[in-house]
């Protein structure tokens, strides 16, 4: 598959794409508290998104037969659900991590992005997952600003986390995003073996560290979509969708 650069135009409506993305997260987190039902997470996604016009790159999303179409607006994953969470009934309680993953469609493009946030007062080892792998994603993004080939930025999310001693999930990774949530190239979160493509202006990416405080190994559960840890430990992740522009930062697609 071919990378797509962007022109500014479309990095304009890629960030109108992103902002609605972002500025539904900065909501969301204020809601995160004990005993909510992260049913109300997912309804409050369906009526925001309604109420602004917005398209869901997630609902009835199958890349593959052997997925059933994704239900859902927002992947909700809680403690050792890495991603792709389907929303159920279910209270959170003081302590549990919740990562939430929200995408939009506007106007025939691409905005893609995720956080996860403590329930009340968490652990000091939830806490610190959640700053390692929050730090991983600005290490990758500024990363992206000096990078002449993919690996540089895989690398430098790498070295980010391997300090901590928690696990880099292997398989899952960022990706390129447009009118399609997932184009070329795939991003993995640790070195790769080649330099990959380089880095131009008008690449739109999506960067995406996962981490584990346990082992790397994961499994899909049999609702088709869900990835959970193998030893049932907390995982984290991050994600934000970012342009490049050679010779300057990347621009942040998706803040709010």
């Amino acid at each position: 598959m071919a990378v797509k650069l962007k022109s500014e135009s479309e990095m304009r409506i890629m960030r109108e794409a992103g902002q609605i993305v972002g500025q539904t997260l900065a909501a969301l987190r204020e809601k995160v508290k004990p005993g909510v039902d992260v049913l109300e997470l997912e309804a409050f996604v369906d009526d925001e998104y309604e109420r602004r016009g917005v398209g869901s790159p997630f609902l009835d999303y199958s890349p593959a037969p052997k997925y059933p179409p994704y239900p859902s607006r927002i992947c909700i994953s809680v403690n050792d659900e890495l991603v792709h969470g389907i929303p159920k009934h279910r209270l959170l309680k003081e302590g549990d991590i919740v990562s939430m993953d929200l995408g939009s469609v506007w106007k025939g493009y691409v905005g893609d992005a995720a956080i996860t946030v403590g329930v009340g007062k968490v652990s000091a080892q939830a806490q610190d997952l959640i700053d390692v792998t929050s730090q991983a994603l600005a290490a990758g993004i500024e990363a992206a600003g000096k990078a002449k080939h993919l690996s540089d930025i895989c690398a430098a999310i790498e070295d980010a986390i391997l300090p901590s001693g928690y696990s880099i999930v292997r398989g899952y990774g960022g990706h390129g995003v447009g009118r399609s949530m997932h184009e070329a190239p795939h991003i993995p979160n640790h070195r790769i073996r080649f330099k990959g493509i380089p880095i131009r202006t008008g690449l739109v990416i999506a960067l995406e560290p996962m981490v584990i405080v346990g082992g790397p190994e994961t499994y899909e559960c049999e609702d088709g979509w869900t990835v959970k840890t193998v030893d049932g430990s907390l995982c984290c992740h991050f994600e934000h969708t970012i342009a490049i522009r050679e010779g300057q930062p990347p621009e942040v697609l998706t803040l709010p």
